[in-house]
């Protein structure tokens, strides 16, 4: 069982870009996912997360009504559109699968990590 990263790169600030993850497990829907990131001397962040039904969302107040998170289950996915990125959105993004079907914040919930994505904005 894995998590693959897709997607991320070089964005103009204020434009756009979108990542995915795909779980190659079989176990997807079960489980609530979420994205975090993490930049040079900083700590993960949680940027947004989503429940397993796809339902219920929530983001850090950093990125709300600019990010949106969504998932198919269908496909095993999950993805995160990134609008009106700023240079300060630059990191290396993460996808976690949690252990339950509700996300949370906290990094210690997560028990299956992407290897990551680079998104760097440029101003």
């Amino acid at each position: 069982v894995q998590l693959v990263e897709s997607g991320g790169g070089l964005v103009q600030a204020g434009g756009s870009l979108s990542v995915s993850c795909a779980d190659s497990g079989r176990t997807f829907s079960r489980h609530a996912m979420g994205w975090f990131r993490q930049s040079p001397g900083k700590e993960r962040e949680f940027v947004a997360g989503i429940s397993w039904s796809g339902v219920t969302t929530h983001y850090a107040d950093s990125v709300k009504g600019r990010f949106t998170i969504s998932r198919d289950n269908g496909k095993n996915t999950v993805y995160l559109q990134m609008n009106t990125v700023k240079p300060e959105d630059t990191a290396v993004y993460y996808c976690a699968a949690a252990s339950g079907i509700y996300s949370t914040v906290e990094v210690r919930s997560y028990d299956l990590w992407g290897q990551g994505t680079q998104v760097t904005v440029s101003s």
